[in-house]
């Protein structure tokens, strides 16, 4: 397989650079992808004047970045992120991201923080197999998991998300696109740009591969507004998306009475392998959501207690933060996250 290559930089700052792999251009040798290579980076770039391209190659697959893929069931694969914060990487990719092999085509489950994310993650697509990318499922709205989308639509894949992403992806675009320019050098944003989904799960939807059928449910207000987890019929394994955490500190950022819920409502019914949004693979539901259970509790008995003190929310900050201090050992970017979900907590507790 040989890919496409476009070496890019900034208009109004051209020693800022970076690489666009294309995907349509994908071939099976260098001279089928040559052939077309001028012209499609040509047609990339002429809707995006803040970009200037440069030198225009086909690479070999072997020879690109590929993202670390795992195969923990058949045909399901994943990429583990980093268990930090976006702010304490060089990258920030921090998410797990799914791939699902079927007979007619690939699933994608999250594509990461950036372009450049998205982009390695085509590349290890394109090592383990050469059919379509055919859907990408985005669990939830927030940066890690989806700004490396257009790269897979490129691919040819549909979107499909919760029915309340587009509104709150919307809201936080120009912060998020902001965020990644403000944290990582240009080579990792470069070319990252916001995708809204073709379909919308309201409740329920199944999306056929062929030989194998993935179950996609959309949830209430819990880690966010707009969560959706996908089950692999064919080997049980369900992908959570962020409403479970493992070794990164849970963030709330919907309702943590929702999360909470959810959390009650046994959501891993009939899945024989757990895969989080952060973290390790579980084959178990309890063990593997017992530690977010716990906190999350804290956080809400913490919070209501401070409310029934009669703190306001600049005093009862810090004193959530510090009764939840015990907890700090089991999750990494601790220190960083409750003060920021004692805020959230408290904002919606007090009108209980």
């Amino acid at each position: 397989m040989f890919h496409v290559i476009l070496g890019v930089c900034l208009a109004l700052s051209p020693d800022q650079c970076g690489t666009i792999l294309l995907p349509r251009g994908d071939s099976t040798t260098q001279q089928a992808c040559r052939a077309g290579a001028d012209v499609l980076a040509a047609d990339w770039l002429k809707d995006r004047p803040d970009l200037v391209g440069g030198a225009v190659a086909c690479r070999a697959n072997a020879d690109l970045l590929a993202a670390a893929l795992q195969e923990i069931a058949p045909g399901i694969h994943v990429h583990f992120g980093t268990s930090q914060q976006m702010e304490e990487t060089p990258d920030g990719r921090i998410a797990n991201l799914g791939v699902i092999v079927g007979r007619d085509g690939v699933a994608v489950i999250d594509a990461g923080v950036s372009r450049a994310e998205g982009q390695a993650l085509h590349v290890a697509i394109r090592r383990l197999t050469d059919r379509p990318i055919t859907h990408l499922i985005l669990t939830h709205m927030h940066p890690d998991h989806v700004l490396g989308a257009q790269v897979m639509v490129e691919a040819g894949a549909a979107v499909t998300a919760h029915h309340a992403l587009p509104q709150a992806l919307q809201m936080r675009a120009d912060s998020y696109l902001d965020l990644i320019a403000r944290l990582y050098p240009p080579a990792e944003w470069i070319g990252t740009q916001v995708v809204m989904p073709d379909s919308l799960v309201r409740d329920r939807a199944t999306i056929d591969l062929g030989d194998r059928r993935l179950q996609l449910r959309a949830w209430p207000p819990a880690h966010t507004d707009s969560d959706l987890t996908v089950l692999d019929e064919a080997t049980g394994t369900l992908f959570t998306g962020d409403l479970l955490f493992r070794d990164l500190t849970p963030v709330v950022d919907g309702s943590l009475r929702g999360w909470l819920a959810w959390m009650d409502s046994d959501p891993a019914a009939g899945a024989g392998l757990i895969v989080p949004g952060h973290g390790p693979v579980s084959e178990s539901w309890a063990p593997a959501a017992a530690p977010q259970q716990i906190f999350l509790k804290a956080l809400a008995d913490r919070t209501r207690q401070a409310i029934g003190d009669g703190l306001a929310l600049s005093a009862a900050v810090p004193v959530i933060a510090n009764a939840l201090q015990p907890l700090q050992n089991s999750w990494n970017s601790y220190p960083e996250t409750v003060a920021r979900n004692a805020t959230a907590a408290y904002k919606e507790l007090e009108w209980e």
